[in-house]
């Protein structure tokens, strides 16, 4: 018995000593000092976005009317619209969505499940993450040189198809590491069990795999468009315009969108472009919270449905 509690105290005795106890304390004091930092710097950027939105409410919404929402851009303040702005940018994004989400899923589906793992296949993969922090002016220039003076009889030069494929070349990195992201997140289990019923790995990809990693997939879709939806460098870069006084009647037919249409009034002296431009910032949320909500709604029903 007296052995026993021999052993007991030794083996509780260091961690009841006073250095120990010491050390825990100023464990326990960094933990409070880091979560009231990150407490803190959550609540200044919570404060700062309400601050803007809520400047942005009260300068946009006395303007924000049907008439605004219909007419198309002018001159003066109070006739100008953004129904050429809000068709062009539907135009842009809907192209965007159709020619990003099967070549960005479709390489990355490839690079993750069927490349060889060789130096040419790193190469690819360490291009593909580099590209993804290029800035976007980088991407305008290689739009205006590929998309609008050699690509000129397919796209007809600064027109809809070319912002569009321009936007669709910055946002294919974030798809292509998003989806590889998303199937890596799948159990090998579950390819194992494929294979075990006697499938090809095509057939356990498409049957197995990319079911189970769709929804990360939308994610890494929906944060893409976010980006290419509010981008004005590379379209002022490849040509968009300031002011179209109809709406694009073809992938041919120039254009403007939200984002460069806000970009011409803020720089202009008169104040009541100012209040238009806020105008036009919140129909930009609205259409941006809008096509997020679609996305997030078929993410989640596919996760029930799964």
């Amino acid at each position: 018995m007296t052995t026993q509690g021999s052993r007991l105290d030794h083996a509780v005795g260091p961690q009841s000593s006073p250095k120990f106890n010491l050390n825990l304390t100023g464990r326990y004091r960094l933990d409070s000092i880091f979560m009231g930092a990150t407490w803190l710097a959550t609540t200044i950027a919570i404060a700062v976005l309400a601050w803007l939105i809520i400047g942005i409410l009260i300068d946009g919404l006395p303007t924000l009317n049907w008439n605004f929402l219909t007419s198309f851009p002018s001159r003066r303040p109070g006739d100008a619209g953004v129904i050429a702005a809000i068709a062009g940018t539907l135009w842009v994004m809907s192209i965007v969505a159709v020619l990003s989400f099967p070549i960005g899923v479709g390489a990355g589906i490839y690079l993750e499940e069927f490349a060889q793992d060789n130096w040419f296949t790193r190469l690819i993969e360490i291009n593909i993450s580099n590209l993804a922090g290029v800035p976007s002016i980088i991407y305008g220039l290689l739009g205006l040189a590929a998309f609008v003076r050699l690509m000129e009889p397919i796209t007809g030069g600064r027109s809809v198809l070319a912002g569009a494929l321009t936007l669709t070349l910055l946002i294919l990195p974030i798809i292509i590491v998003s989806t590889r992201e998303a199937l890596r997140a799948v159990p090998d289990t579950i390819r194992l069990a494929g294979f075990a019923l006697g499938a090809n790995r095509w057939q356990v990809v498409w049957s197995h795999v990319l079911p189970s990693a769709f929804a990360g997939i939308l994610t890494g879709m929906i944060l893409a468009l976010s980006r290419a939806i509010g981008e004005t460098a590379p379209l002022i870069t490849i040509g968009a315009l300031t002011f179209v006084p109809f709406l694009p009647e073809g992938l041919k037919s120039p254009f403007t969108v939200l984002p460069i249409q806000i970009y011409n009034w803020v720089s202009r002296p008169q104040s009541g472009f100012h209040d238009i431009s806020a105008s036009a910032i919140i129909v930009l949320l609205i259409v941006l919270l809008l096509m997020n909500s679609v996305a997030v709604y078929l993410r989640n029903r596919f996760q029930k449905s799964r």
